[in-house]
């Protein structure tokens, strides 16, 4: 398993993770074995949104005595109302739900607080001007969360969340269909109307990912398979089918992003999950499913996919492009940026214009003109 760190919180998180919505669905101690043998496997990063006893109650058995390595995401204003999931503000609710997701998981802590689903404007509002950002800030001032987080569909809030600077990592909705769709307050939306050429990242979406990676804000990925329609030749907009390795591989070359939160049945979808880690690059390559797919375009843009290896200098292209996108959105090119950029040591400056990588690339990036323009822009 491959670990990166989770943005400015340090943390060392599993590249696979464990997203636990389906725990549920199993008797208690199958689901319970399950997150176990995840670990075995090398994950260390759980989301519980869930605010069911039955789902917070397995997540507790399963960390019973290994506490220390796991990182978990607790939702603050996830509640269960008579019987049902409610997402809410209301802090008669909010208090007694994250007590009783502490109780029910046996901890006194969690790592990754996370302020739940906010996707609309009016609800963003609602939380930072009420006790319900106070309740927050008080968790994490008394050690109780030791990082706030935020979960949201929407580029736009996220992009505010980025901005306040007291929130260290969101989660995030990411795969090639989403991309591919502007910013909205339905989730509802970003699962229908595929039905138009769209063409290529979203700006707005593309930017939050920047923002991101410039501003340290570590980015865990929900819905990665589109809720399994990508991997359905019939239910994917692109009129083809993805494996999970290439789903996987897509979020995880976005800027920012630091793990891919998986949801499990059964301990072969652990193993088909973490076999990303020793999978062949032909196996992860998404470029070409894109590319040739009967709808829908990324043409000339860089996804950072890697065909365009290898390069005669050794130039790592991707992370060069990758580097070239966050900083040409700046007024000046950001320090930490160009400091990532140049310990890539060799950079730009050493491309020699052969055009090779140029023929390989799926969606006809003009790279040679990107790498001298790099160059101009960092000076190396």
């Amino acid at each position: 398993m491959n670990y990166r760190t989770l943005g400015k919180t340090g943390l060392k998180v599993s590249e696979i993770g464990f997203g636990g919505e389906w725990l549920e669905r199993h008797p208690e101690e199958e689901s319970v074995e399950l997150i176990k043998y995840a670990g075995k496997k090398g994950i260390n990063i759980i989301d519980c949104w869930m605010a069911n006893p039955k789902s917070r109650d397995i997540i507790g058995m399963a960390m019973e005595g290994n506490r220390g390595n796991w990182i978990v995401q607790g939702h603050i204003g996830s509640t269960y109302q008579n019987g049902q999931y409610v997402r809410t503000r209301d802090m008669k609710y909010v208090v007694p739900a994250f007590e009783d997701i502490l109780r029910r998981m046996k901890t006194d802590y969690i790592d990754l607080g996370m302020i739940h689903y906010v996707d609309a404007k009016e609800d963003w509002d609602n939380c930072m001007k009420t006790d319900f950002i106070k309740f927050v800030h008080k968790l994490h001032d008394e050690g109780v969360i030791k990082h706030i987080g935020l979960s949201t569909h929407n580029p736009r809030i996220g992009k505010l969340a980025v901005e306040t600077g007291f929130i260290d990592m969101i989660m995030f909705s990411i795969n090639p269909a989403f991309d591919m769709r502007p910013a909205t307050e339905s989730v509802d939306a970003l699962f229908g109307g595929y039905d138009k050429d769209y063409s290529g990242i979203d700006p707005e979406r593309a930017e939050f990912y920047r923002l991101c990676e410039e501003k340290e804000v570590g980015i865990t990925v929900m819905k990665g398979f589109f809720g399994g329609a990508l991997l359905d030749e019939k239910r994917s907009p692109f009129g083809v089918a993805f494996t999970p390795k290439q789903c996987i591989h897509y979020a995880l070359t976005r800027p920012g992003v630091s793990s891919v939160l998986c949801g499990y049945d059964t301990k072969e979808q652990v193993d088909e999950a973490v076999a990303y880690e020793t999978a062949e690059d032909d196996e992860k390559d998404y470029a070409s499913v894109i590319a040739s797919a009967p709808m829908h375009s990324y043409m000339g843009q860089c996804t950072y996919c890697g065909h365009c290896k290898p390069c005669p200098m050794d130039i790592d292209i991707a992370m060069v492009n990758k580097f070239y996108d966050l900083a040409i959105t700046q007024p000046m090119v950001p320090e930490s940026v160009k400091a990532h950029y140049e310990a890539l040591g060799i950079t730009a400056s050493s491309c020699v214009g052969c055009q090779s990588c140029e023929s390989r690339c799926p969606f006809g990036v003009k790279i040679a003109e990107r790498m001298a323009k790099a160059a101009e822009l960092f000076g190396c």
